[in-house]
């Protein structure tokens, strides 16, 4: 018998419940970018951004006394995504915000990977590894818009493109993490 936990970090940049339609949520996938049709959600009039990408980060888990089994997802969501001003730079903006998820995806795959499975503290060792990826998921996505000013410094855009582009190709050999 397995039991069976599911862990969801949201980022619109701060945690968000899980989506009642998951079918509406779309897949990180090196062949799909983003476009504005993808960003359905209305804009907050409380805040004065260019556009709010919502991610998540999901692991759905299971064990019994021998084996732990595994399935992690890296989503964005259309109904939390707005654009209140569409250009091809604020959606390359919000593309690299998805990006980071997808590293820290990819991260979280290569720490379960590395765990020493131990059936007695499975549930608090997950959600310690969980918490710290996390935790630099968030880091990485605060130090984005704060060294990019919110996509409004160009060239240090275009740095942390090729930085988050660069960081998927080294980790490309955990991208196979939806098997």
């Amino acid at each position: 018998m397995f039991a069976k936990v599911l862990l969801l970090l949201g980022l619109s940049f701060a945690a968000v419940p899980k989506n009642d339609k998951p079918e509406s949520l779309v897949d990180w996938s090196s062949e799909r970018k983003l476009t504005w049709g993808d960003f359905q959600g209305k804009p907050d009039p409380a805040t004065g951004n260019a556009a709010l990408t919502s991610t998540s980060i999901n692991i759905d888990y299971s064990y019994n006394q021998k084996e732990l089994r595994y399935t992690i997802r890296c989503q964005f969501d259309p109904a939390k995504s707005w654009g209140r001003v569409r250009n091809e730079h604020i959606l390359g903006h919000e593309q690299a915000h998805f990006d980071i998820a997808e590293v820290h995806a990819r991260l979280l795959y290569k720490t379960l990977k590395d765990y020493k499975f131990k059936p007695a503290t499975v549930n608090e060792d997950i959600a310690k590894m969980y918490e710290a990826v996390m935790q630099r998921h968030h880091d990485m996505q605060s130090m984005y818009d704060t060294e990019t000013d919110y996509s409004r410094n160009p060239k240090i855009q275009d740095v942390w493109e090729e930085k988050i582009g660069q960081t998927l190709a080294t980790l490309v050999t955990f991208a196979d993490y939806r098997k």
